[in-house]
Order: structure tokens, then sequence, then C-alpha cells
């Protein structure tokens, strides 16, 4: 395929793949330096070995993963969509950081009807540090941006990832992204051809970006012995909705539970979800009974994003819910 036929928009947005390690063996606190670089500098320091794809560098952030923020999200999200309308592009690549690569691909994908593969990638390790994995991360997105069928994706490691099911499970490994239930995708081969060993479900339903104020939406973790405070704290905080990191399968602590139905009963929106890797956390009569929503299957940092969607849309309960549980690919009740 041609350069002029096949052209890649890589999109910075900052994280460890833009950043500097203070000498060879700085995996831990290169963040501590300040170090950050735009998208130009990260790819000009690379060969990626792909002659016959041209790149369109598009600068967007240079920060931390850390520091990204939902208004940002509503910015890359509309960055996205201007490249994805773009006739001569084939595919997008966004260089990310890792800590908040998931969230971001899955705000991108439930906000971007995209009709072009846009895949999130980052590292591990810096670029200038011994045995780095952003030469062949970034490398390995390109190739895929290429190749895979539309729709937001998480690269990493060799492996293809559904922005729905990705999650970050490791500090520091270089395998450190899973998809804990289904697995991945597919795999990017060494000569950058992409194998993909199941297609990917399309999202079952994409909502309009937030206008104006974004609503609060906050996670509570529930534990053995936690009474609530928590909770409490957030409603009173203003939280429009609570996302309840749950015990598995999806219970919260006695403590909690009455802090819960409390909430509910101030108007915020609470969605029992499980800390749990596997498994969909149901609509449930003992909740519903209380007016609490079941999570469905999304990790519950997900969750988080698609309630914040649905208040923005306007959604009640009962659609809430219905987002929640479709999303979530849970099993119809």
């Amino acid at each position: 395929m041609s350069a002029a036929a096949c052209r890649v928009a890589i999109v910075g947005a900052g994280g460890t793949i833009a950043m500097e390690g203070a000498h060879p063996f700085d995996w831990v606190d290169y963040g501590d330096s300040g170090r950050i670089n735009p998208v130009e500098t990260i790819v000009a320091g690379m060969d990626l070995g792909l002659d016959d794809i041209a790149l369109e560098l598009v600068p967007f952030r240079m920060l931390p993963s850390t520091g990204i923020t939902v208004e940002d999200w509503i910015e890359l999200a509309a960055v996205v969509k201007a490249m994805d309308a773009e006739p001569g592009i084939a595919g997008i690549v966004i260089t990310h950081g890792t800590a908040t690569l998931e969230e971001t691909a899955f705000f991108i994908e439930a906000t971007c009807a995209v009709t072009k593969p846009v895949i999130l990638s980052g590292a591990q390790r810096p670029p200038n540090t011994v045995a780095s994995d952003a030469l062949v991360n970034l490398r390995a997105a390109v190739s895929a941006a290429t190749q895979a069928p539309a729709g937001v994706y998480a690269c990493m490691n060799g492996q293809l990832f559904a922005a729905a099911d990705v999650s970050k499970t490791s500090n520091f490994a270089l395998d450190a992204f899973e998809a804990p239930e289904f697995g991945p995708l597919g795999r990017i081969d060494a000569d950058g051809s992409l194998f993909m060993a199941r297609a990917p479900i399309p999202a079952p339903r994409v909502l309009d970006l937030p206008a104006g104020a974004v609503p609060r939406v906050d996670i509570a973790l529930s534990y053995a012995g936690s009474d609530g405070t928590a909770f409490r704290a957030l409603t009173a905080a203003g939280a429009q909705a609570i996302i309840v990191a749950g015990m598995p399968p999806g219970r919260a602590a006695p403590g909690d539970r009455a802090a819960m139905c409390e909430a509910v009963a101030a108007g915020v929106v609470v969605v029992q979800s499980s800390r749990a890797l596997r498994g969909s956390v149901p609509v449930q009569p003992y909740n519903r009974a209380e007016g609490i929503l079941g999570g469905g299957g999304l990790s519950v940092q997900k969750a988080r994003i698609l309630v914040l969607l649905a208040l923005s849309s306007n959604l009640d309960i009962e659609g809430i819910e219905e987002l929640l549980q479709t999303w979530g690919r849970s099993p119809p009740t």
C-alpha cells in the first residue's frame, strides 16, 4: 500500500511514552523529572520501519495520564472525530499514559461513532531507558491502525484489546494490559501484520459529548468494616452518582449499604458494581427495591464514565441501568 493511500494520524497525549528517564534504569521515578515531550519529538526519535505508512502528527496534550480530566477527554474526542472525518486518514493512533489509558479508550468508544480504527498505546518504560517498550508498542499500534476494523482499541505488548474489555493489571510489567474476562481480540506479529482472533463487538450505543457543566460522578470502595462515611461525604460534596466498587459478586458492607440507601433518598444515582475482574453485576430485586442499579460487567472506572455520559444525556434511572447492562455485556434478565 502506498504512503499516499495509507496515512495514520498520531495524536500525542503525553504519558510515559513521552517522558525521559534520568538514567538507563529509571523505570519508576521518571515522572519526577517533569520532562514530557511533544509527539513530534517522540516520533523523531523512533524508526518504526514502516516506510509504506505516512504519519500525520497531531499535538494534543503533554501531561502524565494521572492528570487527565473529563474536559481533556471531551476535547480529545473532538480531535478524534475530526481525524475520523478526513478521507485520507486510514487510522488514528493516540499515544497516552498507561495509568488511565483504558478509561480514555472507553470514553472515546462511548462518544465517537468512528468509521476507522482508533488505537491507544503507550509505554511502561520511557523511550530512553533500557528495554523500553515504547518503540515496539508504537510500531504495533501504527501497523494495527491500517488493518483493524473500525472501532476503538488499546494496543500494548503486541496485543490488541477492545476498549470496553481492557484493564491495566500490573504496575510495572511490560505485559501490564489484559482483558481478564474475554481476552485480547488479536495480536500484531513481528512483521507488523495483524491477526484477529475474533471480531470486536460494536458499541451498543454512542452517547453525545457532555455540553456545559460535567456532572460529578464518584467511586466508593466497599470493604470489610466500612461504615458508609465515604458515601455520606460524597453525597455532601454534591455527587450526582456514586459507583460502588463492591465486594465480589457485587455487595456492600452493611454500613455502606445504609449510606447507599440514604444517598438514593437524597436523589443520588447509586450503582452497585464489583471490584472483581470478571463477571457481571446483574439487575437484582434486592437492589432495585432500594433504587440501587445493577452495574453490569464494566469495571467501576468505566461504569463511572458511562453514568457520567448518561446523566449528561438526561437519561432516567431505567435508561441508565439499561445502558450499564448492555455495555457491560450482561446476560438478559
